[in-house]
Order: structure tokens, then sequence, then C-alpha cells
């Protein structure tokens, strides 16, 4: 076990635990039962605290005991739940992710602001408390050792057999640590050292620990609790807890009083508490050890599992009997649940880049088999493509994550940004279980922020406002995400006073972004906010007002190949709307050729292809659309917007494609059909290119532009537009 990456396991963990405690905290004020929240923040204060005991993490553990000493106080109901306490709460776990995040950064001490803030915190939480009694726990082992030759013990105590493995100082753990921490959840009541592990001086190494115990411990904490103390040693030691007589009649009541369901034997004693989830774990193994190195014996049969608990000590036979007379009353089926596994984000894509390889070696090889002529070589080139396929699209899954994740963190923007505008705003989900690529969700935090603060502060009115004007005096903010064509779609919407389309208008002719005898839009008109230096509030605030913003949203959004659009009605709100591609690494593409270059546009934006007739070719002279059975198809010729050099071959085809409502057609000599592409970035020299959004490599060996849908469409109905203005 190595120790760094258990330091960095913990860092994780704690993370997401302060997240689900910021989580329950921002929706415990207003629940009617409120029993299940307040444990969960209980819960996650806890783990954080005894995990960082584990490690010396005395700034981690002496904040934390006091935090949990006033939630163990809330928990009880004798201090209630309400705003200033959970503002309090809130700026805690603030002040604890600084001690996460300084501990990551391998920080040797907070600075002298950080233990103010910490000291402040502190301050405000023993105004909750009579008295924190923080026990001074070296005193309480030394006095627990000190009482191992003692005759009389009280047995209705906790038992913890303890043997470390010979490496475990080697690992960075010292086996004290993890003493100093039980007797922060109970009272250590004896400890007996056992010595007759240790060899002889001559063959004794001092790295070693052979060094095993027996405590006798007193706690109203559960089994799992218990467990949780060891958590980070358990690669290292062998560990049995046995419970107090008293709560062996507890267990075969919880077991008798269990529904009439189809629960395993080992389901019923984790459900009860007698056996955790991991002692269970490691008993099945056991089993399934003990199966396999019998499996050449006939007469051997698979030992029950009830016996196999008994006799390695992890259960009391009376709990496992009830268990056995539980499960002879319903039928029993057995259903293995999914387990999860953390994967480091770095091999994930070092794994998504020898897919992309391995698809365009596919490719490669496909064309060979095809210039060979050979059937046999392919109909294998074919079967390769159909494996690389789809290792493709079960790769390409293990990327995808939820943006529900990323939705979740905006509660507790709302709430703070709320409380200092004077605001009453509440914050509503929707489409959270759409997936799109781990990028991508990455990359839009910033620009989501941007625009969920812009609504916050000067898109939703004060109370005061909205009530005058007839409105509720409680604003909303929708988050919303969905899929369309290919792409995801976020929606960022508020029911405040909308944009003002002649002050917009006004604002832009100031700046010289517009002639003042240029017409509009009002989707055009709304879009100018996304110019750089836009800005039309009057006064500057902590949120917005500098202009700095919403230009640099729209330069991260297409930066991710995407697009971004705004739609307001003055008095009724704004809905910002972000399109998205789902991946950024490989895709189904459509392969084109105009003269000796080639392009490539997702698959999924392709709704069909004709031959450009010469009718059509003749009468679409001087104009950029032709008559698609009754529908104006706005189109573009790619040989003349690339400019490509070459004869024009005989026939021309067009590729209709269509982003969201809108349609155009692409005019090429060739169509190639379906590729894999694998997305190739241009580099720094073409970063302002537009309509391309990458690049890609051919089974040849060529390159063929990626192009940018949406932004082509754009462009080709502004220029059919232009042409009819003019006209």
């Amino acid at each position: 076990m190595n120790l760094d990456e258990v330091l960095q396991t913990f860092i994780i963990e704690s993370r997401e635990l302060l997240q689900d405690m910021e989580d329950s905290l921002l929706i415990v004020e207003a629940q009617e039962d409120q029993t299940e929240s307040i444990g969960a923040i209980f819960r996650a204060a806890h783990t954080i605290k005894g995990s960082a005991g584990l490690f010396g993490l005395d700034d981690i553990v002496d904040f934390t005991h006091v935090l949990e000493s006033v939630l163990d106080e809330v928990r009880d109901g004798k201090v209630a739940i309400n705003t200033n306490i959970v503002a309090l709460f809130l700026s805690c776990s603030d002040h604890m992710k600084v001690l996460i995040d300084h501990l990551a950064e391998g920080g040797e001490g907070l600075s002298d602001d950080g233990r103010a803030v910490g000291n402040d915190l502190i301050s405000k939480l023993s105004t909750y408390l009579d008295a924190i009694n923080q026990p001074n726990v070296p005193q309480v082992i030394e006095a627990a050792v000190e009482a191992s030759d003692a005759e009389d013990v009280d047995n209705d105590n906790w038992h913890i057999s303890l043997r470390f493995n010979h490496v475990v100082l080697r690992n960075g753990m010292d086996p004290l640590s993890f003493f100093r921490y039980l007797g922060t959840i109970g009272e250590i009541v004896q400890i007996i050292t056992h010595y007759d592990a240790i060899p002889e001086a001559a063959q004794m190494d001092p790295e070693d620990c052979y060094l095993y115990y027996d405590i006798n411990f007193r706690s109203d904490a559960d089994k799992v609790t218990i467990e949780d103390v060891f958590e980070f040693v358990r690669d290292d030691c062998l560990i049995h807890i046995l419970p107090p007589n008293s709560r062996i009649t507890d267990y075969v009541g919880m077991i008798q009083s269990l529904p009439e369901e189809d629960f395993l034997i080992g389901e019923m004693l984790v459900r009860c508490g007698s056996l955790t989830p991991l002692e269970l774990e490691a008993v099945l193994k056991l089993q399934s050890r003990m199966e396999l190195e019998e499996s050449t014996n006939s007469s051997f049969n698979k030992p029950p599992l009830g016996k196999i608990m008994v006799d390695e000590g992890v259960v009391d036979p009376q709990v496992v009997a009830a268990a056995i007379t539980k499960q002879k009353n319903t039928k029993s089926n057995n259903v293995l649940e999914g387990s999860m596994i953390r994967v480091d984000a770095n091999r994930l894509d070092q794994l998504i880049n020898l897919v992309g390889e391995l698809v365009i070696a596919g490719a490669s090889a496909a064309l060979l088999a095809e210039q060979e002529g050979s059937s046999s070589i392919k109909e294998a080139a074919s079967n390769v493509t159909r494996l690389v396929e789809e290792i493709r699209d079960g790769t390409l899954q293990l990327r995808m994550v939820q943006i529900g994740e990323t939705f979740n963190r905006f509660n507790r923007v709302v709430y703070d940004v709320s409380k200092e505008l004077k605001k009453n705003i509440v914050l509503e989900l929707s489409g959270t279980e759409t997936e799109l690529d781990k990028t991508v969700v990455e990359r839009i935090g910033d620009p989501l922020m941007h625009l969920v603060r812009n609504s916050l502060d000067h898109g939703i009115e004060s109370p005061e406002v909205r009530v005058a004007s007839g409105k509720s005096a409680q604003g909303t903010l929708r988050l919303n995400s969905y899929h369309e064509s290919g792409s995801i779609v976020i929606e960022i919407s508020d029911d405040g006073a909308g944009l003002n389309r002649e002050k917009i208008l006004a604002k832009a002719i100031e700046k010289d972004l517009i002639s003042a005898d240029h017409q509009l839009t009002d989707e055009e008109i709304h879009n100018l906010i996304f110019e750089a230096g836009f800005s039309t509030i009057d006064q500057v605030s902590n949120l917005s007002g500098r202009g700095v913003g919403m230009d640099v949203v729209r330069r991260n959004i297409e930066a991710l190949r995407g697009s971004v659009k705004m739609e307001s009605e003055q008095g009724v709100g704004t809905t910002t709307r972000i399109k998205l591609p789902l991946t950024l690494a490989i895709i189904d593409g459509f392969l084109m050729g105009v003269g000796s270059s080639s392009y490539v546009v997702p698959l999924d934006m392709v709704a069909e292809c004709m031959e450009l007739t010469e009718v059509e070719r003749k009468s679409s002279q001087g104009r950029n659309f032709i008559d698609l059975r009754g529908e104006v198809l706005p189109f573009i010729r790619l040989r003349e917007m690339f400019h490509v050099q070459g004869e024009q071959g005989r026939r021309e085809n067009i590729v209709v494609v269509q982003s969201g409502t809108q349609k155009a057609g692409f005019v090429v000599d060739t169509l190639m059909g379906e590729f894999q592409t694998v997305i190739k970035p241009l580099g720094a020299l073409f970063s302002n290119l537009k309509c391309i959004s990458g690049s890609t490599i051919l089974g040849s060996g060529e390159v063929a532009l990626i192009l940018d849908v949406p932004a082509l469409i754009e462009q080709t109905l502004t220029s059919e537009q232009d042409l009819q203005y003019q006209a």
C-alpha cells in the first residue's frame, strides 16, 4: 500500500463528502423532515474527521471536532436549524475545503489569514455549545494500556482483535494513530498487547511490526463506524470486531422484524448491523477460495456462508441462526449489485487517444484491402472495422458523465448571491441525467458561471420591483439540458426583466459596433451583448458590469466547437441557449470531396444527399438557394468558400445538413460516404479560422478538414439575407 495514494484517496473522498454536505445544507432549511439531511451533514463531517485523524492532520481534526459537536447538538434537536446556522455551516464547509486544498498542494501549514478564519468560525460554533470537551486521547490510551493487567473488565463492551501485518510501519502507518482516533468515538477500557510473534533478537527487523492487540471498547457507535476507524490500514491488518452481549439481542430482533423479502443471509446481517459490507465481502472471498482449492475433490461440499462467519469469529452464532431461520421463511434469489471503480482520468484519456489511432489504422487497412481486391482480405478488414467501431463506442461511453453534478454546484452560487443581493431566487434543475463528454463538462463550468451570475445580478429584479410589476416576489432561475441532433443543448433561463432592445442597440451604435442605419433582427440585437467590452450596466457591481464576461463566454464555448444564442422578451425573461458537441474525441462523419480536397461533417447532421441537376444549376444562377420539395433551401459552394483550385467536375451534389431547426446545403463534387472521424486540433496558428472545427487523417494519410456546420449554416443564411436585402 502506497501512503501517497491513500492520502490522495482521502483528499478525493473528502472533497466529495464536502460537496454532499453543501448540497444537504442548501436544502435542509426548506424540508419538513430534516432528519435525513442532518444525518448526511453529520456523517460527512464525522468521516472526514476520522480519516484525517489517521494521518495526524491536526488542523482538520481540531476544526472538524468542534463542527461535529455542534452538528451532534443539531441532530439531537437541542439546536434548531435556521438561516444563521446554515450560513455558519456553509462557511465551515468552505474552510474545510481550504484545509483539504492546502493539503493537496503540499502546504506545511495554514497562513495567518487561514488560521484567523478558522479561529473565528470555532468561536462562532462555540456559542452553540455549553462546553466543548475535547478528550485527551493519548491519556485515554495510556490509561487503557495500564489497565491491561486488570482482572475485572466489563464484558458488555465491543471486543476488537487487531493484528497488523508486519509491513504496516514500512507503509507509513502508526498503529497508535488508530487507537487515538478510536478514543474519540468511545472509551478504550483495556488494551491487551500480545508479544508471542516477536522473533529472536537476531532475526528481528526494526522496521517490522510484531505486536497484535485485543481491545475492550465501550461505545454507542455501530459496527460500521468502528470498522471505518481502520479504513486506511485494512490491507495491512486482520480485524475482528465482536459486539457487546446486549447488542446480540438487538440484532436478532432486527432480523426478525425485516420484511418478508428475498434477502440473502449476508444481506440480512448487514442490514441489522452485525456484519459490515467489508466483512461480508471478505467472507465471500474466503468461501470462493475454499471452493476453488477443493474443486478437484468430488466429495467436497461448498461450505455454508453462516458456518464460515461463525468459524472466523465475525458474527455471533445466535445472530447467524436467526438469519437462517428468517431465510427459510422467504424465497431466496441472489441478486448481485454492480460495483464501481475509480479510474485515473489521464489513463482514460490515453486510452481514448490509442483508440483514435486504432480507428485511423483501421481505415488505412480497409483502404489497402479495397485496393488489393482480395475477398478474404476485404472480409478480414471488414471484421476489424466492425470491432474497432464497437471498441470506439464502448470507450467513448466511459468518458460520458451526467451534467447533473455540474448543475448542482450552482445551488450554492444561487444561495450566496441571493443573500448578497437581497433577492429571493430559487434554482430549478431539469435534464440533469443528460450525458456528455467529461472534457466538455469540465470546460463548460466557467461559461455557465458567468451566465448564471449575469442572470442573478441584473436579469432577475429585486422583490420590490417584481411585486410592483405584478410578478411573484420570488424569482426563478432554470438550468436545463437535452440532446438535439447529435449535440447537447444547455439552457439558462430566468423570469426577470429581459433585455432592453433599444438600450442594447443604442450602446452598440455608441461603441461603433454597428452603423445607425443597419437593420438587425431581435436575435442579432440580443447577441450583441457577446461582443468584447459590451455592457449596458450603469453601475459596476462585484458580479458584473465591466463588460469582460460575455465575450469570454462565447470564446470558450466556440473553443469547444459549440455555439451560444440569446432569446429575450422584455418584462418576461431571458434564455441563453448553448449548443455543444457530445464528444471532442471521435465522431461518425460523412466524407465529401471538392477537387483534390476532402471535408467531413458529423453524420448525424446530414439530412440527405442529392445530385444538383442541370436544371437546378441553371435556375440557381446568381442565387444561393434551390426549391427542395416546396421548401427554400439556401446553399453554399464549398469550392468558392474555401477557394479550392482545380477543374470542376461534370456533376455536382448537394449535402443537406441540419442544425436544430435550420437547414442548408453544401455543394460538393463527390460523395465519399461514412467515415469514422478522429478529431485532431488545428493548432494555435489556425485558432481564428472560421467554419472549420478541426481536422482528421484519412486512411490514405491525407488530411481532411472537419466543417463547423452551425457556423456554416449561419453564414449561408446571412449571405442569402444580404443578397435579398441588396435586391
